[in-house]
């Protein structure tokens, strides 16, 4: 098949780490490089933020990468690149006009607006993967939201226009139904985890040196709704243990992060300086041995869309307490590869974690089976071989007849 991706701001090639350089970069990169191993023609279109960029960039997998022209070249933050879909679209449209592609993938609410639009008339049909939704974002986030106010009706108006949502995880779908989406044009499949890096043996890399009997670690972007400040109040109710945080910026730049900043602040406050240690960025190779270091992977976030950390750190064997939110719900197994726990209630989140700690080989068991399932049900191909399938379902059958889904 001839597959066109759609990320405007979330290209394949980002580094990681930044405010808008996450999973989905992650998802989008993987997902087209196994595509295009599995015999398929990949386009990954993606705004230009830099305007020595070349046009078009082959990955090492055969997937290409086009940078559109739309909006400055140069970073924006996503909430404000709603006025340059028009111009994302058109190039769209006018590419696909003369080089049509058997099936259209967007990832994130405005790639789904540029995409339907550029693919109404030319019959299209069009996949659509949110990533995050507006309506969860809104509720949780309230006035500190920064998304435009006309996402929830584009939301909407995609995923009625699109042939099919992709949605990763079945609190998703819950929440697309109750949009007005229904559930038949649903399809789940999860993210996926690279499980030959993520390993439960492997690589050594050096980590810091434990202060405390326990380790817990945090992993994930230092924004406020990652709920690291939830930890350290857990933390607080735990002598024993120490919290590593990886994420943010370079481990020289935390000191002007506004969100690193405020998690220090509240760790002086909470006298937990001392078992507290923010490291920035860590890079990809060394993340398996940083988990590996750990009793358990704490993840907290308010909300989580999807959350690949608990994948992660399951795929390395560690036990995984999370909130009982977004797609925590499917990946983590409660009472069998970690806990679940309720969002926002540091004393019961703490009672669990010391119930693990004190029952180690609970932890141990936990940790084999976090690792069975992240081989049975979330390898990278497994993810590809599913998406592959709502590709072939959409497509038209000449299109399946000649080489798409296998």
């Amino acid at each position: 098949m001839r597959i066109a991706m759609v990320s405007e701001h979330a290209s394949p090639l980002a580094v990681l780490g930044g405010p808008d350089a996450g999973g989905q970069n992650v998802y989008v990169a993987r997902l087209a490089d196994l595509l295009a191993a599995r015999g398929h023609d990949v386009t990954v279109y993606t705004r230009r933020d830099d305007p020595a960029l070349p046009d078009r960039v082959p990955m090492p997998s055969g997937a290409v990468v086009e940078h559109v022209r739309a909006g400055p070249a140069r970073p924006v933050p996503k909430d404000r690149l709603l006025p340059h879909m028009p111009h994302f679209g058109a190039h769209l449209a006018g590419v696909w006009r003369h080089d049509r592609p058997d099936v259209v993938h967007a990832h994130f609410w405005m790639s789904g607006l540029a995409a339907t639009t550029a693919g109404h008339g030319l019959g299209l049909p069009v996949v659509q993967t949110y990533h995050a939704l507006g309506t969860v974002k809104r509720r949780h986030q309230g006035p500190a939201d920064t998304s435009p106010p006309e996402r929830l009706e584009i939301e909407r108006a995609v995923g009625t226009a699109c042939a099919r949502v992709l949605a990763t995880c079945s609190d998703e779908v819950a929440e697309l139904v109750r949009m007005g989406i229904a559930r038949d044009r649903c399809a789940v499949v999860p993210c996926g985890v690279d499980t030959a890096h993520f390993a439960a043996r492997g690589r050594v890399a050096l980590t810091p040196a434990r202060r405390r009997p326990h380790r817990l670690l945090a992993v994930g972007r230092l924004v406020p709704r990652k709920g690291v400040d939830l930890a350290l109040r857990v933390l607080r109710r735990i002598p024993d243990a120490e919290l590593v945080v990886a994420g943010g910026p370079p481990a020289d730049g935390l000191a002007l992060d506004p969100e690193a900043r405020r998690l220090l602040t509240l760790a002086r406050r909470l006298r937990i300086a001392d078992r507290t240690v923010l490291l920035g960025a860590v890079p990809h190779e060394d993340m398996p041995a940083l988990i590996r270091s750990a009793d358990l992977v704490l993840c907290t976030p308010v909300y989580e869309p999807f959350g690949i950390v608990p994948l992660e750190a399951m795929a390395c064997g560690v036990p995984v307490v999370a909130t009982d939110v977004g797609g925590h719900r499917d990946t983590v197994a409660h009472g069998e590869t970690g806990l679940l726990v309720p969002p926002g209630r540091p004393d019961e989140i703490a009672e669990a974690v010391r119930g693990l700690l004190a029952a180690p080989e609970r932890l141990a068991a936990y940790g084999r089976a976090g690792r069975g399932r992240a081989l049975a049900h979330y390898t990278w191909e497994r993810v590809a071989e599913e998406v592959e399938q709502v590709y072939a379902r959409v497509a038209t059958p000449a299109t399946v007849a000649r080489g798409g889904a296998r």
